[in-house]
């Protein structure tokens, strides 16, 4: 049986939005979910110029994949959103809180652009079950 375990040790800040650390115990199985973009199923940009609304394509991309992978958000441990320079990413921040309910590690560099021009933002996530 597997089993996650989200660490906010004292001394270090307490947030909502993420964890300090993970642990992961047991015989579950990892899953990785490569950085994924404001497209739909159609290959449709969704949101050109909207960070929020790129960032909610982006979050019903990963959980398609997670669902596909036999995982939910409370399975995910480890996101990396890359954001590009000069977007405000409160309007990203506010999106994610949909699908987000439990608090997984992240990391947010911001970057100076990514695959397409018209994207804003990808992430990639971690996942164990």
């Amino acid at each position: 049986m597997s089993k996650i375990q989200r660490v906010n040790p004292d001394g270090m800040m307490k947030s909502p939005a993420f964890s300090q650390a993970i642990i992961t115990e047991g015989s579950g199985k990892t899953i990785y979910i490569g950085g994924q973009n404001a497209v739909n199923e159609k290959g449709e940009l969704v949101g050109k110029g909207d960070l929020a609304a790129q960032t909610e394509q982006v979050l019903k991309n990963v959980q398609t994949a997670l669902e596909a992978c036999g995982a939910t958000w409370d399975h995910v441990v480890k996101m990396t959103i890359y954001v590009v320079q000069g977007q405000d990413i409160r309007a990203g921040f506010a999106a994610s809180q949909k699908f987000l309910k439990t608090a997984p590690t992240i990391s947010v560099p911001f970057v100076s652009g990514l695959g397409n021009p018209d994207y804003l933002v990808e992430i990639d996530v971690v996942a164990f079950v």
